[in-house]
């Protein structure tokens, strides 16, 4: 009996002092969180990331004082899939909000019950785009769910000043509405049209100019309302006891962005400050996903995520998390995490979309796999389906007429029409222009990554077209989460 607590001791020994030398636990107060997420932005564009011509000296400044993730991705290209995967840790199908203006499952937990029951006060500001309440008990600060350019303001940050400033440690989402689509804020004066660059995986267009101009302004604007947090939160005196996230959230309202499985959707900036434990002005390349977040802050606090109940099982009976910390790369010990990233895109009920048009993905750090499982019919979507005064389909069409060559013209016709099966060498390819899926000499990645698509497919309880078509279901389009055009109708 002597020898068993002597063991025992010696085992509680050996565990203070491990912790002793683990930078989670270097203070004993419990750090604040802060994830500041942009909205429609696509990864470069920001200065941290390679665009020089867009203004982001906040995001920079961010970048400058912490770590950049080069390889992080959402699953989804929409918004309310992307924002409830990033706070339950769940891949959208298994949590059930998988279309566009979805909600979770009932019973599902978010990061507020996690944080909730190790003291936090869990509070967002800005658009919600998460549901049913029980699964998301989140002390909301006020805000717009889309800014129609009605409103004189988008998002009211004096509300957050008593928030951030309480006794309790803090866990704040700041979901501004820039630069998603109407971008009207913003002084597009600095963003002549006839000065601007057009990126590669764009046509110039004198409308995809103008459109740029006013987009640019935006992510300007946004960077303004990222300073102005930053700003509060030090005002409060909690700078160096924080964790300061930003992340541009999915790609872009242009083609091949939003709505899509390419990386120009999928991709996603993700910078994280933590005064004493990341790395000043560091750059990481470890493949990370939106799943990966809450498991890897609860990492963070010394929490092991591996023991989290996120209250649903998979198809296979677990109950923890799809995501797994990244923490080890957070803090400068590894520049490597996942070995592939899964997208999924369901076109079903999201406006102007087609009646059915799934789409599936697996990515290694090389090759991207794409399945089109209703590739027989059209993709539609604000951008590609053609209605009048629609501004996202005169770019689109502007695409059509400004092709340089007939390559081009191949590349953009792809978007309303493709294949099967789409296979890209990331390396060589960036932009995923050329389609390698029909090639022999390809013939074994293509089946490897098909294979690994349909275990996760599996593990997820998704059944592809099936899944789709229930996809109405899991939609809560009523009051709160109405599309920009009805409330600028209701105004009218």
């Amino acid at each position: 009996m002597r020898l068993i607590i002597l063991y025992s001791v010696f085992i509680l020994i050996l565990s203070c002092d491990s912790k002793t030398n683990d930078p989670r636990f270097k203070n004993k107060t419990l750090p604040n969180i802060l994830i500041f997420l942009g909205d429609d932005m696509t990864w470069s564009d920001c200065e941290p990331y390679g665009n020089s011509q867009v203004k982001t000296p906040n995001i920079q400044k961010l970048a400058n004082e912490g770590m950049s993730f080069d390889n992080m991705f959402t699953s989804t290209a929409m918004c309310a899939p992307t924002r409830q995967q990033l706070m339950t840790g769940l891949f959208p199908v298994r949590s059930g909000a998988y279309p566009n203006h979805s909600q979770v499952f009932n019973g599902v937990k978010s990061f507020a019950h996690h944080f909730g029951e190790l003291g936090y006060e869990v509070g967002l500001i800005g658009k919600k785009h998460y549901g049913p309440a029980d699964s998301f008990p989140i002390n909301y600060l006020g805000g717009v769910q889309h800014d129609t350019g009605i409103e004189k303001k988008d998002i009211d940050l004096s509300q957050i000043e008593t928030f951030v400033s309480g006794e309790k440690p803090f866990f704040l989402i700041v979901a501004q509405n820039q630069p998603h689509t109407p971008w009207n804020r913003g002084n597009s004066d600095q963003y002549k049209a006839e000065d601007l660059i057009v990126p590669d995986y764009m046509v110039d267009s004198p409308i995809t100019r103008k459109n740029l101009s006013v987009y640019f302004s935006e992510i300007t604007y946004m960077d303004s309302l990222l300073g102005k947090t930053l700003d509060l939160i030090n005002e409060a005196d909690k700078t160096e006891n924080t964790i300061s996230i930003f992340t541009s959230e999915q790609g872009y309202a242009f083609p091949f962005g939003k709505w899509t499985c390419y990386d120009l959707g999928l991709k996603t900036a993700f910078i994280a400050k933590w005064p004493g434990k990341i790395k000043p002005n560091t750059r990481n390349k470890a493949t990370t996903q939106y799943v990966d977040v809450i498991p890897t802050l609860l990492d963070a606090l010394g929490e092991d995520p591996n023991k989290i109940n996120v209250g649903i099982r998979d198809s296979i009976g677990n109950i923890g998390f799809d995501g797994k910390s990244f923490f080890n790369a957070m803090i400068g010990k590894t520049q490597s995490h996942r070995d592939y990233t899964y997208g999924v895109h369901t076109t079903r009920g999201i406006i102007n979309g087609s009646e059915s048009y799934p789409i599936r993905s697996v990515r290694s750090n090389k090759y991207k796999y794409i399945q089109n499982l209703s590739h027989n019919d059209f993709f539609y979507n604000v951008v590609s389906a053609k209605e009048k005064g629609r501004p996202g389909y005169l770019i689109y069409e502007s695409w059509l007429e400004s092709a340089k060559n007939e390559e081009e013209l191949n590349w953009i016709s792809h978007y309303k029409k493709r294949p099967f099966e789409e296979l890209y060498d990331l390396e060589n390819d960036p932009y995923e222009k050329n389609n390698l899926a029909n090639l022999s000499q390809y013939s074994e990645i293509k089946k490897a990554l098909k294979a690994k698509l349909k275990s996760w497919m599996k593990q997820q309880g998704d059944h592809g077209i099936q899944t789709e078509m229930k996809a109405l279901t899991r939609q809560n389009r009523k009051g709160k989460w109405q599309s920009y055009e009805q409330k600028i109708k209701s105004k009218s």
